[in-house]
């Protein structure tokens, strides 16, 4: 059965992130990929499909919005799901982004939401990974925390 992880990235971080969580993903055959080169033929035969973004304005990046709102309603059925983000880590920035980050979230939540309203089938909680500042690096930790989420997929 195939696994794909799909990701958009501005400064690299969320590819890594990516590329981290598939190698944690056990017993598929795991293609990475950018969202840019993403279409929805490509489900065809996904048993697991993982879907990533930077935090942009708290909320996911323009082309992972588009490909979500191009996927319709029950093309995820049968197909397991889950979300990560990359985002600033809020407890060590300004008191306001605590503020903001409280009211409109991050990135993976509505990626998830998104995955379900289609039909997925969500197999663990979303997850941010936290990034210095806006671009980078991540912070220490981040990849192998990355890789052990994927394991965690059941």
């Amino acid at each position: 059965m195939k696994a794909l992880v799909v990701y958009e990235s501005f400064f690299g971080n969320t590819q890594k992130i990516a590329e981290a969580v598939g190698k944690g993903i056990q017993n598929y055959e795991v293609q990475v990929l950018n969202v840019k080169d993403f279409k929805n033929e490509m489900l065809e035969g996904v048993g697991l499909l993982i879907v990533g973004s930077a935090t942009r304005a708290f909320r996911p990046c323009e082309l992972t919005k588009a490909m979500l709102n191009a996927l319709s309603k029950d093309s995820l059925k049968g197909i397991k799901v889950a979300a990560f983000d990359t985002r600033a880590n809020v407890k060590k920035g300004p008191g306001i982004l605590k503020v903001l980050a409280k009211l409109f979230g991050f990135a993976a939540e509505p990626i998830n939401k998104s995955l379900i309203k289609n039909g997925g089938q969500s197999t663990i909680n979303p997850n941010g990974f936290f990034v210095i500042e806006s671009e980078g690096p991540l912070e220490d930790g981040e990849l192998e925390r990355a890789t052990k989420w994927a394991q965690d997929i059941k």
